[in-house]
């Protein structure tokens, strides 16, 4: 922090005090306080994102109260849900390097001497992380928790399972009755989609407050640590904790142990991997396959058990699972409350129980993901093993082509897909959407026509957290870039071993050279706007799919 206070003093920060006073903020306070921005993701249209301001006066409450002078600013957020089987899905990704540029422009020019940021979900919250290591401010992110359960006439019912029943129930009025059900509170979807995975992996990454991540929205303790956390970004503004200190290599690796442990979105590798590079910091498919031989999944958060994240709160949330797993994580790396690891674990007392075991006595003998390689994809893919059937851990089938999620949910929808067939979705990677779409309607389709356990699906794209299925994702080099995907051709057999982490397609290499002699690539989808800027500037989805220089030093 500029103990100075330059920025704000003097004759040449007239215009600033002007501008500052006009908003109604007083001149000692513009002279002499840090200046902290309040980046808040708020937003009428989601359960996600409606609760938010309520939670951002609690935290400018404690930021008044600890010395500072809180400057609230708006910041561009979206449902996913919303867009889930529409073309538009394909911005999510791309969402994410935008809420980080807006958080990064608003920060340099209102020259804050430290941040918070309050977001619940999906791409949103991991670009706020984007932008918090990107700044290298002392930062903070405050969450907006889990939503609960719906109840459906007895039953828990979530909104992933909502989306596989719309496909097989033709009563208008039972969905209507659902849909009522299913959403009951503000907060991220209950599941172990991309939004939670984000709120509990702020707590591994230094950038939520431990504890805090997964505490379910209507819990008032969420009040209070807002107003907490509040007080606590002041200090760590004065005492210039921030990110490039708080984030190590150490700590990425933690965050893939406890992704592994956790079964988390397979969106995780995507912004793990961003958020590294931010700091100059490599992290690589090759770090997620470490600590799958070493850590299965001890957790049964829906989809890969029966639990909500509230349940898994109440059952000790993300310290909990750090230690359970203490043994095969970094502890001599800081926290954001000035210990380190070993420290702050030391006062936790974990109890094994249906929602978070032992490492002992996993749920799962077998990792949260899983990396994939092989000629259809040399330089990785990605799997949820814990999501894939028994039956389908190793496939092998026949290809069924397509180069859009609709064209293949239409294809299930009229018969066409039988069992022993390999989907493929091609051309929706990062370049060849662009954004790299969000597969969601293929793959509830499968389910609810009950072929999950006898069809294997293959993308360049990737999926919600909530999927479930033998599905493989993030296939790179992507199609629109010349991978091997893309030559793939209708009744090819493709074989995939999710226990060996192999993806293949059984084609003589012959055959596949007169073929990529053939190949052309197609006209963009898109030429105008975000999504062209996007498709042009992005790194492929192993090395993260965001907007970043490719002339990174990393440490």
């Amino acid at each position: 922090m500029d103990t100075t206070r330059s920025y704000w003093n003097g004759k040449k920060a007239v215009h600033r005090r002007t501008m500052m006073k006009g908003a109604g903020y007083c001149d000692c306070d513009i002279r002499n306080k840090p200046h902290i921005g309040v980046a808040n993701t708020f937003m009428e249209g989601s359960p996600g994102t409606a609760h938010l301001r309520t939670l951002t006066e609690k935290i400018k409450q404690g930021i008044w109260e600890a010395g500072g002078i809180p400057v609230e600013f708006g910041v561009p957020a979206t449902c996913g849900n919303v867009a889930n089987g529409a073309p538009e899905l394909k911005y999510e990704q791309a969402a994410r390097d935008i809420v980080a540029a807006s958080i990064e422009f608003v920060a340099k020019v209102h020259n804050f001497d430290g941040l918070v940021t309050v977001a619940s979900c999906d791409n949103i919250i991991a670009g706020c992380y984007l932008a918090m290591a990107r700044l290298d401010l002392p930062a903070l992110c405050v969450t907006g928790g889990s939503m609960t359960a719906g109840l459906y006439k007895g039953e828990k019912m979530v909104q992933a399972q909502l989306d596989v029943a719309a496909l097989s129930v033709d009563d208008e009025e039972v969905l209507s009755e659902m849909e009522e059900c299913v959403c009951p509170s503000f907060g991220a979807c209950p599941s172990m989609g991309t939004a939670n995975t984000m709120q509990m992996t702020g707590e591994i990454l230094n950038l939520v407050w431990p504890g805090t991540g997964t505490i379910p929205s209507i819990d008032n303790l969420k009040l209070r640590k807002c107003s907490e956390a509040g007080r606590a970004i002041v200090k760590m503004t004065i005492e210039d904790r921030k990110p490039s200190v708080l984030m190590t290599r150490e700590t990425f690796m933690n965050a893939i142990a406890f992704a592994m442990a956790t079964a988390a979105s397979t969106n995780i590798v995507l912004h793990l991997i961003a958020i590294a590079n931010e700091l100059g910091i490599k992290i690589t498919l090759d770090d997620f396959d470490h600590y799958a031989d070493k850590i299965p999944c001890i957790t049964g958060v829906i989809p890969s058990g029966p639990y909500t994240v509230v349940d898994f709160h109440y059952a000790g949330g993300p310290l909990t699972v750090m230690k359970m797993i203490e043994k095969e994580i970094y502890t001599d790396v800081p926290t954001m409350d000035g210990r380190t690891w070993k420290d702050l674990l030391a006062n936790i007392e974990a109890k094994s129980s249906d929602i978070i075991r032992t490492l002992d006595n996993p749920l799962f003998n077998e990792p949260g993901l899983k990396i994939l390689k092989g000629n259809l994809s040399p330089t990785g893919s990605i799997v949820r093993p814990t999501g894939v059937p028994a039956e389908m851990k190793q496939f092998s089938g026949k290809a069924k082509v397509f180069s859009s999620d609709m064209e293949s949910w239409d294809a299930i929808e009229r018969g066409e897909i039988k069992p022993g067939d390999v989907i493929v979705i091609r051309y929706e990677g990062c370049v060849g959407a662009p954004g790299m779409t969000e597969l969601m309607s293929s793959t509830d389709a499968l389910l609810a026509k009950g072929l999950d356990k006898s069809v294997g699906l293959i993308s360049d794209a990737r999926f919600s957290g909530f999927n479930y299925g033998a599905i493989v994702g993030h296939v790179t080099p992507e199609a629109a870039k010349g991978g091997l995907i893309a030559l793939i051709e209708e009744g090819d057999i493709i074989t995939v071993d999710t226990v060996k982490g192999t993806i293949n397609l059984e084609v003589p290499e012959e055959i596949i050279a007169e073929r990529r002699k053939n190949w052309v690539c197609p006209e963009p989808k898109v030429k105008t706007g975000l999504l062209a800027i996007y498709a042009e500037n992005c790194r492929p989805a192993d090395e993260g799919g965001a907007m970043q220089p490719w002339d990174i030093d990393f440490k």
